[in-house]
Protein backbone atom coordinates (compact mmCIF):
# COMPACT_ATOMS: atom_id res chain seq x y z
CA UNK A 1 0.00 0.00 0.00
CA UNK A 2 1.00 3.62 -0.50
CA UNK A 3 1.82 5.96 2.42
CA UNK A 4 -1.28 8.04 1.74
CA UNK A 5 -3.54 4.97 1.96
CA UNK A 6 -1.98 4.23 5.37
CA UNK A 7 -2.61 7.83 6.49
CA UNK A 8 0.99 8.95 6.35
CA UNK A 9 1.74 12.54 5.34
CA UNK A 10 4.80 14.64 4.72
CA UNK A 11 4.96 17.12 7.63
CA UNK A 12 5.94 20.77 7.37
CA UNK A 13 9.63 21.51 7.80
CA UNK A 14 8.87 23.80 10.75
CA UNK A 15 7.41 20.92 12.78
CA UNK A 16 9.67 19.76 15.60
CA UNK A 17 12.72 17.77 14.50
CA UNK A 18 14.37 14.81 16.15
CA UNK A 19 17.56 15.65 14.28
CA UNK A 20 19.06 16.89 11.03
CA UNK A 21 20.94 14.68 8.58
CA UNK A 22 23.67 16.12 6.37
CA UNK A 23 26.35 14.56 4.12
CA UNK A 24 30.02 15.45 4.17
CA UNK A 25 31.36 16.67 0.78
CA UNK A 26 33.26 14.29 -1.48
CA UNK A 27 36.19 15.88 -3.28
CA UNK A 28 36.12 13.51 -6.24
CA UNK A 29 32.57 14.54 -7.15
CA UNK A 30 32.96 18.29 -6.67
CA UNK A 31 32.55 20.70 -9.58
CA UNK A 32 35.63 22.55 -8.30
CA UNK A 33 37.69 19.94 -6.43
CA UNK A 34 40.48 22.43 -5.70
CA UNK A 35 38.00 24.20 -3.40
CA UNK A 36 37.57 21.14 -1.18
CA UNK A 37 39.10 22.70 1.94
CA UNK A 38 37.03 25.89 1.72
CA UNK A 39 33.85 23.92 0.96
CA UNK A 40 34.57 21.67 3.95
CA UNK A 41 34.80 24.78 6.11
CA UNK A 42 31.48 25.89 4.67
CA UNK A 43 29.88 22.58 5.62
CA UNK A 44 31.44 22.73 9.07
CA UNK A 45 29.91 26.18 9.61
CA UNK A 46 26.46 24.95 8.55
CA UNK A 47 26.72 21.86 10.77
CA UNK A 48 27.86 23.87 13.79
CA UNK A 49 25.04 26.39 13.29
CA UNK A 50 22.37 23.67 13.11
CA UNK A 51 23.88 21.91 16.15
CA UNK A 52 23.14 25.02 18.22
CA UNK A 53 19.46 24.08 17.87
CA UNK A 54 19.22 20.30 17.48
CA UNK A 55 21.27 17.10 17.04
CA UNK A 56 23.02 16.60 13.70
CA UNK A 57 24.02 13.31 12.08
CA UNK A 58 26.72 13.71 9.44
CA UNK A 59 26.97 11.04 6.72
CA UNK A 60 30.67 10.41 6.10
CA UNK A 61 32.51 8.04 3.80
CA UNK A 62 34.22 5.49 6.08
CA UNK A 63 37.74 6.37 4.96
CA UNK A 64 37.14 10.03 5.90
CA UNK A 65 35.72 9.43 9.38
CA UNK A 66 38.91 10.28 11.25
CA UNK A 67 39.57 13.41 9.16
CA UNK A 68 36.07 14.75 9.84
CA UNK A 69 36.28 13.76 13.51
CA UNK A 70 39.41 15.90 13.84
CA UNK A 71 37.37 18.95 12.82
CA UNK A 72 35.66 18.81 16.24
CA UNK A 73 32.20 19.75 15.02
CA UNK A 74 30.74 19.61 18.53
CA UNK A 75 29.09 17.38 21.11
CA UNK A 76 25.69 17.63 19.39
CA UNK A 77 27.09 16.12 16.17
CA UNK A 78 27.26 12.39 15.38
CA UNK A 79 29.19 10.88 12.47
CA UNK A 80 27.56 8.00 10.58
CA UNK A 81 29.67 5.99 8.10
CA UNK A 82 27.68 5.64 4.86
CA UNK A 83 29.26 5.48 1.44
CA UNK A 84 28.06 8.26 -0.88
CA UNK A 85 29.09 9.90 -4.14
CA UNK A 86 28.01 13.47 -3.46
CA UNK A 87 26.86 15.65 -0.60
CA UNK A 88 23.36 17.02 -1.26
CA UNK A 89 21.31 15.01 1.21
CA UNK A 90 18.11 16.97 0.59
CA UNK A 91 18.02 15.29 -2.81
CA UNK A 92 19.20 11.74 -2.24
CA UNK A 93 18.15 11.27 1.38
CA UNK A 94 14.75 9.96 2.49
CA UNK A 95 11.63 12.11 2.63
CA UNK A 96 10.17 11.44 6.06
CA UNK A 97 6.43 10.94 6.46
CA UNK A 98 4.41 10.78 9.68
CA UNK A 99 1.51 8.47 10.51
CA UNK A 100 -1.65 9.37 12.40
CA UNK A 101 -0.17 8.04 15.63
CA UNK A 102 3.10 9.93 15.19
CA UNK A 103 5.04 6.95 13.83
CA UNK A 104 7.71 7.69 11.22
CA UNK A 105 8.44 6.16 7.84
CA UNK A 106 10.66 7.25 4.99
CA UNK A 107 10.11 7.52 1.25
CA UNK A 108 13.01 6.21 -0.79
CA UNK A 109 12.81 8.00 -4.15
CA UNK A 110 14.91 6.95 -7.10
CA UNK A 111 17.92 9.23 -7.59
CA UNK A 112 19.79 9.83 -10.86
CA UNK A 113 21.99 12.84 -10.03
CA UNK A 114 19.67 15.56 -11.31
CA UNK A 115 18.97 13.95 -14.64
CA UNK A 116 22.26 12.10 -15.09
CA UNK A 117 24.48 15.18 -14.72
CA UNK A 118 27.08 13.69 -12.36
CA UNK A 119 28.19 10.08 -12.67
CA UNK A 120 28.50 7.87 -10.75
CA UNK A 121 25.47 8.12 -8.50
CA UNK A 122 24.93 4.50 -7.49
CA UNK A 123 26.10 5.08 -3.91
CA UNK A 124 23.86 8.14 -3.54
CA UNK A 125 20.86 6.15 -4.75
CA UNK A 126 21.45 3.77 -1.82
CA UNK A 127 21.90 6.38 0.94
CA UNK A 128 18.24 6.75 1.94
CA UNK A 129 17.71 3.03 2.71
CA UNK A 130 20.82 2.98 4.90
CA UNK A 131 19.68 6.01 6.89
CA UNK A 132 16.26 4.46 7.44
CA UNK A 133 17.73 1.11 8.44
CA UNK A 134 20.12 2.73 10.90
CA UNK A 135 17.27 4.73 12.43
CA UNK A 136 14.95 1.72 12.60
CA UNK A 137 12.33 3.39 10.39
CA UNK A 138 10.08 1.71 7.84
CA UNK A 139 10.64 2.36 4.15
CA UNK A 140 8.38 3.03 1.16
CA UNK A 141 10.13 2.58 -2.21
CA UNK A 142 8.75 5.03 -4.76
CA UNK A 143 9.00 4.18 -8.49
CA UNK A 144 9.78 7.81 -9.27
CA UNK A 145 13.00 9.75 -9.82
CA UNK A 146 12.72 12.76 -7.57
CA UNK A 147 14.77 14.99 -5.28
CA UNK A 148 13.66 16.44 -1.97
CA UNK A 149 14.63 19.95 -3.05
CA UNK A 150 11.97 19.88 -5.76
CA UNK A 151 9.02 19.82 -3.34
CA UNK A 152 7.88 21.80 -0.32
CA UNK A 153 4.78 21.25 1.81
CA UNK A 154 2.60 23.18 4.24
CA UNK A 155 1.99 19.98 6.23
CA UNK A 156 -1.76 20.32 5.65
CA UNK A 157 -2.08 18.69 2.25
CA UNK A 158 -0.64 21.34 -0.09
CA UNK A 159 2.62 20.80 -1.92
CA UNK A 160 4.49 23.25 -4.15
CA UNK A 161 6.85 22.33 -7.01
CA UNK A 162 7.95 23.42 -10.50
CA UNK A 163 7.08 22.03 -13.89
CA UNK A 164 10.66 22.65 -15.02
CA UNK A 165 11.98 20.02 -12.61
CA UNK A 166 9.30 17.41 -12.01
CA UNK A 167 8.27 17.23 -15.67
CA UNK A 168 11.79 17.30 -17.10
CA UNK A 169 12.41 14.45 -19.52
CA UNK A 170 15.71 13.60 -17.79
CA UNK A 171 13.81 12.35 -14.71
CA UNK A 172 10.75 10.27 -15.61
CA UNK A 173 10.33 10.45 -19.40
CA UNK A 174 7.97 7.46 -19.48
CA UNK A 175 5.43 9.13 -17.17
CA UNK A 176 2.81 11.77 -17.94
CA UNK A 177 2.24 14.84 -15.79
CA UNK A 178 -0.87 13.18 -14.36
CA UNK A 179 1.03 10.00 -13.47
CA UNK A 180 3.86 11.95 -11.81
CA UNK A 181 1.36 14.02 -9.82
CA UNK A 182 -0.47 10.89 -8.70
CA UNK A 183 2.74 9.24 -7.46
CA UNK A 184 3.71 12.39 -5.56
CA UNK A 185 0.28 12.49 -3.92
CA UNK A 186 0.41 8.80 -2.97
CA UNK A 187 3.86 9.02 -1.37
CA UNK A 188 3.63 12.43 0.35
CA UNK A 189 -0.05 12.40 1.32
CA UNK A 190 -0.63 15.65 -0.59
CA UNK A 191 -4.16 16.61 -1.59
CA UNK A 192 -3.27 19.58 -3.78
CA UNK A 193 -0.15 20.41 -5.81
CA UNK A 194 0.70 23.97 -6.85
CA UNK A 195 2.71 23.89 -10.08
CA UNK A 196 5.02 26.86 -10.56
CA UNK A 197 6.63 27.12 -13.98
CA UNK A 198 10.39 27.57 -13.61
CA UNK A 199 13.09 27.84 -11.00
CA UNK A 200 15.87 30.42 -10.88
CA UNK A 201 18.10 31.17 -13.85
CA UNK A 202 21.30 29.12 -13.81
CA UNK A 203 19.96 26.49 -11.39
CA UNK A 204 21.55 23.23 -12.54
CA UNK A 205 18.93 21.21 -10.66
CA UNK A 206 16.47 22.15 -13.41
CA UNK A 207 14.47 24.47 -11.22
CA UNK A 208 14.25 23.16 -7.67
CA UNK A 209 11.49 24.92 -5.79
CA UNK A 210 13.60 25.35 -2.64
CA UNK A 211 15.44 28.21 -4.34
CA UNK A 212 12.37 30.15 -5.40
CA UNK A 213 9.39 29.57 -3.09
CA UNK A 214 8.45 27.89 0.17
CA UNK A 215 5.66 27.82 2.72
CA UNK A 216 6.06 29.98 5.82
CA UNK A 217 2.85 28.58 7.33
CA UNK A 218 -0.33 26.99 6.03
CA UNK A 219 -1.80 29.49 3.58
CA UNK A 220 1.37 31.63 3.50
CA UNK A 221 4.11 31.40 0.83
CA UNK A 222 7.45 33.22 0.59
CA UNK A 223 8.75 33.85 -2.93
CA UNK A 224 12.07 35.34 -4.01
CA UNK A 225 11.52 38.09 -6.59
CA UNK A 226 13.60 40.17 -8.98
CA UNK A 227 13.00 43.84 -9.75
CA UNK A 228 15.34 44.17 -12.76
CA UNK A 229 13.54 43.64 -16.11
CA UNK A 230 16.91 42.91 -17.73
CA UNK A 231 17.48 39.92 -15.43
CA UNK A 232 16.20 36.51 -16.58
CA UNK A 233 14.76 36.01 -13.10
CA UNK A 234 12.43 38.98 -13.57
CA UNK A 235 9.99 37.18 -15.86
CA UNK A 236 10.54 33.82 -14.12
CA UNK A 237 9.54 35.23 -10.74
CA UNK A 238 6.70 37.38 -12.13
CA UNK A 239 5.17 34.33 -13.80
CA UNK A 240 5.41 32.29 -10.60
CA UNK A 241 3.98 35.18 -8.61
CA UNK A 242 0.96 35.32 -10.92
CA UNK A 243 0.37 31.60 -10.39
CA UNK A 244 0.49 31.97 -6.61
CA UNK A 245 -1.84 34.98 -6.69
CA UNK A 246 -4.44 32.99 -8.59
CA UNK A 247 -4.48 29.73 -6.71
CA UNK A 248 -5.81 28.31 -3.45
CA UNK A 249 -4.41 25.62 -1.19
CA UNK A 250 -5.87 22.23 -0.28
CA UNK A 251 -8.09 23.88 2.34
CA UNK A 252 -9.45 26.38 -0.19
CA UNK A 253 -7.51 29.31 1.25
CA UNK A 254 -6.26 32.11 -0.96
CA UNK A 255 -2.54 32.37 -0.40
CA UNK A 256 -0.87 35.17 1.50
CA UNK A 257 2.34 35.94 -0.39
CA UNK A 258 5.50 37.39 1.12
CA UNK A 259 8.17 38.67 -1.27
CA UNK A 260 11.92 38.61 -0.62
CA UNK A 261 14.20 40.54 -2.97
CA UNK A 262 16.90 38.42 -4.61
CA UNK A 263 20.57 39.22 -3.98
CA UNK A 264 22.52 40.86 -6.83
CA UNK A 265 23.82 38.57 -9.55
CA UNK A 266 27.19 36.90 -8.97
CA UNK A 267 29.07 34.82 -11.55
CA UNK A 268 31.77 32.26 -10.87
CA UNK A 269 33.98 30.61 -13.48
CA UNK A 270 31.77 31.95 -16.26
CA UNK A 271 28.43 30.78 -14.82
CA UNK A 272 25.75 32.42 -12.71
CA UNK A 273 25.55 31.28 -9.09
CA UNK A 274 22.07 30.38 -7.85
CA UNK A 275 21.92 32.78 -4.92
CA UNK A 276 18.75 32.38 -2.89
CA UNK A 277 17.60 33.40 0.56
CA UNK A 278 14.80 30.84 0.15
CA UNK A 279 17.43 28.13 0.58
CA UNK A 280 17.16 28.69 4.32
CA UNK A 281 16.45 25.81 6.70
CA UNK A 282 14.02 25.53 9.62
CA UNK A 283 15.53 24.14 12.83
CA UNK A 284 13.99 23.77 16.28
CA UNK A 285 13.50 27.33 17.49
CA UNK A 286 15.42 28.91 14.64
CA UNK A 287 16.19 29.40 10.96
CA UNK A 288 19.58 28.91 9.30
CA UNK A 289 19.80 31.67 6.68
CA UNK A 290 22.55 31.94 4.04
CA UNK A 291 23.75 35.49 3.47
CA UNK A 292 26.25 36.64 0.86
CA UNK A 293 27.85 39.95 1.89
CA UNK A 294 29.57 42.34 -0.50
CA UNK A 295 27.11 43.67 -3.08
CA UNK A 296 24.37 41.68 -1.31
CA UNK A 297 24.77 43.46 2.04
CA UNK A 298 21.51 45.38 1.68
CA UNK A 299 19.41 42.45 0.46
CA UNK A 300 21.00 40.28 3.18
CA UNK A 301 19.66 42.73 5.76
CA UNK A 302 16.21 42.85 4.15
CA UNK A 303 15.97 39.05 4.01
CA UNK A 304 16.95 38.72 7.67
CA UNK A 305 14.45 41.40 8.69
CA UNK A 306 11.66 39.78 6.68
CA UNK A 307 12.21 36.36 8.23
CA UNK A 308 12.55 37.83 11.72
CA UNK A 309 9.18 39.53 11.22
CA UNK A 310 7.55 36.36 9.91
CA UNK A 311 8.99 34.16 12.66
CA UNK A 312 9.30 36.25 15.84
CA UNK A 313 9.66 33.12 17.97
CA UNK A 314 12.64 31.82 15.98
CA UNK A 315 16.25 32.95 16.12
CA UNK A 316 17.60 33.84 12.68
CA UNK A 317 21.07 32.32 12.55
CA UNK A 318 23.01 33.54 9.51
CA UNK A 319 25.82 31.58 7.85
CA UNK A 320 28.17 32.40 4.99
CA UNK A 321 26.11 31.61 1.89
CA UNK A 322 29.26 31.73 -0.25
CA UNK A 323 30.80 28.76 1.54
CA UNK A 324 29.28 26.01 -0.62
CA UNK A 325 27.33 27.85 -3.34
CA UNK A 326 29.84 27.33 -6.16
CA UNK A 327 29.09 23.60 -5.88
CA UNK A 328 25.48 24.29 -6.85
CA UNK A 329 23.42 24.57 -3.66
CA UNK A 330 23.17 25.99 -0.19
CA UNK A 331 21.94 25.31 3.34
CA UNK A 332 18.58 23.72 2.53
CA UNK A 333 20.12 21.56 -0.20
CA UNK A 334 22.64 20.07 2.24
CA UNK A 335 20.10 19.06 4.89
CA UNK A 336 17.25 16.65 5.55
CA UNK A 337 15.12 16.88 8.69
CA UNK A 338 13.88 13.90 10.66
CA UNK A 339 10.59 14.81 12.35
CA UNK A 340 10.31 14.18 16.06
CA UNK A 341 8.76 10.81 16.87
CA UNK A 342 5.77 10.72 19.20
CA UNK A 343 4.95 7.82 21.49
Amino acid sequence: MYPKELNYRMPAEWDKHERTYISWPVQASMVFPDNYESVSRGYAEIISAIAEFEPVTVIVNPEELETVRQMKLGDNVTLLPVRHNDAWLRDNGPTFVVGEGGELAGVNWKFNAWGGKYAPWDLDDNVAPQILEQAGIGQFDAPLVMEGGSIHTDGEGTLITTEECLLHTNRNPELSREEIEEYVRKYTGAESIIWLKRGLSGDETDGHVDNIACFAAPGKVIIQVCGDPQDENYEITRENLRILENTVDAKGRKLEIVQIQQPPRVDYDGSRLTLSYLNFYFVNGGIILPVFGGTAAETDKLAEQTLAGLFPDRRIRTVNGNGVIAEGGNVHCTTQQMPARRA
